[in-house]
């Protein structure tokens, strides 16, 4: 299911504001312990705003990678999860005529980058397991759509009871590709003519590493 809220153009003022009016949305979800999950850097500070309102909610990041088509890096032909656990686009593997080399080597590759922003990120917060929770997984934005591609197929094998994909901006054709990998979808702003989504930001300053742990620190009572 997918509900844009609105196609307007206006920007927000800076993530933690788009993360406060998207918390809106899921209000009714008080009380029923969900997991969300913020997609490093920026969306950890939109998942906190969500985390954060519905108060009995964890927070926790998804560590995914997608695998990259290599002619078209921004192409996603799979994914592999922080566990190791790896899914493929068969269909469109075969399609470009990708070699079982070349996936082997790319998922080494993105497994290893994995495995830095583990040893970063879980000195902080230990992985919540997500089987038969409800799970709702925010970034800033999408445009190509490939990274929370692969965080929702990634979290789609373990199980959770009810997967949420939660955006403050994208474009219609991307959400709608996405709607067949959870089972909710929804975006606040689905601008008719949209270009990046920095344009729908009057503040959009990086985040780093330590802004992710401090954020992770302030929810490490929550159990």
């Amino acid at each position: 299911m997918l509900k844009i809220v609105s196609q307007d153009h206006s920007a927000f003022t800076d993530r933690y504001e788009a993360g406060a009016f998207l918390a809106i949305e899921f209000g009714q979800l008080k009380g029923k312990q969900a997991v969300v999950l913020g997609i490093p850097r920026g969306g950890v500070v939109i998942a906190a705003q969500i985390a954060e309102r519905l108060r009995d909610a964890r927070l926790d990041i998804i560590l995914s990678r997608k695998l990259r088509a290599p002619s078209s890096p921004e192409l996603a032909v799979g994914s592999i999860s922080e566990n190791g656990q790896i899914y493929l686009n068969r269909h469109l593997i075969q399609q470009l005529g990708i070699s079982s080399d070349y996936i082997q080597q790319e998922s080494e590759f993105q497994f290893d980058e994995l495995k830095r922003r583990a040893r970063v990120y879980r000195e902080v917060i230990p992985r919540i397991p997500l089987n038969n929770r409800l799970v709702i997984i925010a970034d800033d934005g999408i445009a190509t759509g490939a990274t929370f591609e692969a965080a929702l197929n990634s979290v789609r094998q373990e199980c959770p009871a009810y997967l949420i994909a939660a955006l403050p901006v994208g474009p219609e054709s991307t959400l709608k590709r996405l709607e067949h990998l959870a089972d909710e979808v929804i975006c606040l702003k689905c601008p008719e003519e949209f270009e990046s989504v920095g344009q729908y930001y009057c503040y959009f300053t990086q985040v780093d590493d330590a802004d992710v742990l401090n954020t992770l620190k302030r929810f490490r009572h929550i159990v």
